[in-house]
């Protein structure tokens, strides 16, 4: 079998990011093939202080979390934020295959024991959650509690034929998606009219179709505050498939664009997105035993939502109801990415979480 294709970014992408002056650790771990794959972590804040382990998901990386770190390192807390492979400062596997959910899992498990990190407390959100807490229930004496929000443990064995049918017919489709027709339908995600799954197609859709998958421009939409004619002339490089040369893009777009040299190595965001399970795949059973898990956890378990996140809208209340210790806290706003709009409000509750007996 041939070894897995795997590229790294290098380092001089990163240099011009500015406000994110945090030294890097790497962790050499294996995959199936043997083939050896190198994940990166930041590790801030007082070396006795009690841990958050902090995860991102999709289509960001560690840097999401740049602005919560002093306000959680200056209460004592210690901050481990890994990127997950495919982004950031990890290693790129270039396979679509490579991005199963299980994969996934296998990899962040080992990285993990390989750096034998205990009396964690968890916080994931999107696919940082949907990793993040599969690794709890696979390695649960390293974990003292656990807090998500705008995530989830997706478990939908029974979803009609015709809606599988249409997800799937959608996906093969020769229907073309830009950003605007994409966003616009996952807007719609909570209005309760359809299966979730019917809105999220589009953007498995766009992700995996869009070879160079616009992330800076993307995230800029989300965290910036720009004015329609800079937002226009990056959107006319998307429209001409040539984004990564678009020089009108803003500083955030450009720290989210930083560890992509060129659109090989996007296969992480843009496989993704078709591995949540929206409806029945290979994931169904290690899904449920990790609900099962949830169902008897004991320990500390906080719900933080945004609250205006049309993705996650409506998730927690299947969250609360997988596992039954499981606290809701205040819905703070900000969006899908509230560490980065809400900084200071998530990281308050996490404070007073970690800090809670």
């Amino acid at each position: 079998m041939e070894n897995m294709k795997i590229l790294r970014t290098p380092n001089e992408r990163f240099e011009k990011i500015t406000d994110f002056p945090y030294k890097p650790h790497y962790t050499d771990i294996k995959t199936n093939d043997g083939s050896d794959l190198r994940i990166h972590h930041i590790d801030e804040g007082p070396r006795e202080g009690p841990i958050l382990l902090a995860m991102h998901g999709q289509p960001v990386w560690c840097y999401l979390y740049s602005k919560m770190i002093p306000f959680l390192t200056e209460a004592g807390i210690r901050v481990i934020a890994p990127d997950l492979p495919g982004y950031g400062k990890s290693d790129k596997p270039a396979a679509r295959e490579d991005y199963s959910y299980q994969n996934q899992v296998d990899w962040m498990v080992d990285w993990l024991n390989a750096n034998d990190f205990q009396n964690l407390t968890f916080f994931g959100q999107d696919w940082g959650g949907l990793i993040g807490l599969r690794i709890v229930a696979r390695e649960p004496d390293r974990f003292l509690k656990v807090s998500m929000g705008n995530t989830g443990l997706p478990y939908n064995p029974e979803v009609s034929e015709e809606v599988i049918e249409e997800i799937k017919a959608f996906r093969e489709s020769n229907i073309k998606l830009h950003p605007l027709s994409m966003s616009k339908q996952i807007r719609q995600m909570d209005s309760g009219k359809t299966h979730p799954g019917l809105k999220f197609m589009y953007w498995q859709k766009f992700c995996w179709d869009t070879e160079d998958l616009p992330i800076g421009f993307i995230q800029s939409m989300q965290m910036d505050k720009r004015s329609l004619v800079a937002l226009a002339l990056n959107y006319i490089f998307i429209l001409l498939g040539k984004y990564s040369a678009s020089p009108f893009k803003s500083y955030i777009a450009k720290a989210y664009e930083a560890p992509f040299p060129d659109p090989s190595y996007k296969m992480g965001p843009r496989a993704m997105p078709s591995h949540v399970p929206t409806i029945p795949d290979e994931s169904l059973e290690e899904q449920r035993k990790a609900r099962e898990f949830f169902s008897s956890w004991d320990k500390p378990f906080l719900s933080v939502f945004a609250g205006d996140d049309p993705v996650t809208n409506g998730i927690e209340k299947d969250v609360l109801e997988m596992c039954p210790n499981a606290k809701s806290a205040p819905q703070i706003g900000g969006g899908h990415f509230y560490q980065w709009t809400r900084p200071k409000e998530l990281s308050e509750l996490l404070i007073n979480f970690i800090k809670e007996n």
